[in-house]
């Protein structure tokens, strides 16, 4: 019987609580502990000298936003890392992060990792059961650093780097998304004039009793077009955005397409190039930094570009180098890479310190990256002006233009 109990004890997992009640001087205090039950939460108070008023589960659907993102994943790997640091026992670490979140989906994941790892399960074991959040990269990184008993160091590395990589991932997102925020924001207001404005001016134009001129029957037509068939675009360009968006999460040869074409893009191009550079040489810096041979690296660096095209480049320099190629050569023979980034790696190669000089190389490109958005939003902000006035004025010079005509003839 006690061993039933015992299992099933040890089946039960700590979820959050929220309570109120006052301390030792009377006064009203409040906060959230993470235990199994409102008893241990009332043990746990009164350990603390707090008489608890009141104790809550919290709701685990409470807040919106509720998924698990790589921002926060960056965010805790940061706390780990600090508060190892700081000579805090990792199943204490766990439970302080896990009762600080906001989010109940991340406070469910750090429970789950805490769960387990108070079961016996070393910490990469139980991240890597949570693939959706913990890439590989992440997994072998945090099991080099338990096997050579240097994870503090190691967490610290993986916490830089997804900062790092978090933070290039945003520019390159900001990059993409003004433009078109702005264009849609064009596109929805030209259809919102062509369907309720045009109409009014056409009514007025009938009373003139005279031809239109070519320009303004023209946007009329366009208008008449827009208001019979509207929907119908509307539903056809919606079902081509799914299938695309669809099509392009399983098709790789699609994806590879995309990213392709992607890179030569002006302006957003460079960017784009930029960016998958600093992701490769972010990430070789901190796997070389933990270890890691070179063609193991490799393979956990291709994923971390974040473009086919630079990923298969990546696995073809790993192959090179597997069967003994200089990774300098390897990198000139994609021909993707800068030359003075193949310098600056092939003086890591000879001086022994690889993961210093491309550190050296990321950090460059970071830069880079965050200097070309800001001056392409500074770039696009007149030419977007350009062609918000372009398709609005157009609209409003057809519909003056039949008033003017009659100006002149009176």
């Amino acid at each position: 019987m006690a061993q039933a109990s015992t299992a099933i004890r040890s089946v039960q997992r700590d979820v959050p609580f929220n309570w109120e009640g006052r301390d030792r001087k009377g006064q009203k205090v409040k906060g959230r502990t993470v235990a199994q039950n409102e008893q241990a939460v009332r043990g746990e108070l009164r350990r603390q000298g707090i008489a608890a008023t009141r104790i809550r589960k919290q709701s685990q659907s409470r807040g919106v936003g509720g998924k698990v993102d790589a921002g926060d994943i960056a965010i805790f790997s940061r706390q780990l890392a600090t508060m190892l640091g700081a000579g805090i026992p990792l199943v204490q670490a766990f439970e302080i992060i896990g009762a600080g979140h906001e989010k109940p989906s991340m406070q469910r994941l750090l429970m789950d990792i805490k769960g387990d790892i108070e079961g016996g399960t070393s910490l990469h074991e139980s991240l890597g059961k949570h693939p959706l959040y913990f890439d590989d990269l992440y997994v072998n990184l945090t099991e080099a650093g338990e096997q050579a008993g240097a994870l503090e160091s190691l967490l610290d590395k993986i916490a830089t780097y997804k900062e790092k990589t978090e933070a290039i991932k945003k520019k390159v997102k900001k990059a993409l998304f003004y433009p078109a925020a702005v264009l849609v924001v064009a596109l929805i207001v030209t259809t919102i004039l062509l369907i309720f404005v045009i109409p009014q001016f056409e009514s007025l134009f009938k009373g003139f009793g005279a031809d239109l001129p070519a320009f303004t029957q023209a946007v009329i037509d366009l208008s008449k077009f827009v208001q019979r068939f509207g929907v119908f675009i509307g539903v056809v360009i919606g079902a081509g955005f799914w299938f695309f968006a669809y099509s392009y999460k399983r098709s790789r040869k699609l994806r590879e397409l995309m990213d392709r074409m992607s890179l030569k893009l002006p302006i957003i191009g460079p960017i784009l190039n930029k960016a998958a550079i600093a992701r490769f040489a972010r990430t070789l810096s901190t796997m070389f930094s933990a270890g890691v041979p070179l063609v193991e690296a490799l393979e956990s660096v291709a994923g971390a570009t974040g473009n086919i095209v630079y990923e298969d480049a990546v696995m073809k320099m790993r192959d090179e180098v597997a069967t003994g190629q200089r990774l300098q050569r390897a990198m000139e023979n994609t021909g993707l890479f800068p030359n003075m980034v193949v310098q600056m790696i092939a003086v890591g190669e000879e001086s022994g310190s690889l993961d210093t000089m491309s550190g050296k190389v990321a950090s460059f490109y970071e830069e880079d990256v965050d200097n070309a958005v800001d001056s392409m939003s500074s770039l696009l902000e007149p030419l977007i002006m350009a062609i918000l006035g372009v398709l609005v004025g157009s609209l409003v010079i057809a519909m003056y233009l039949p008033i003017f005509k009659l100006g002149s003839v009176v």
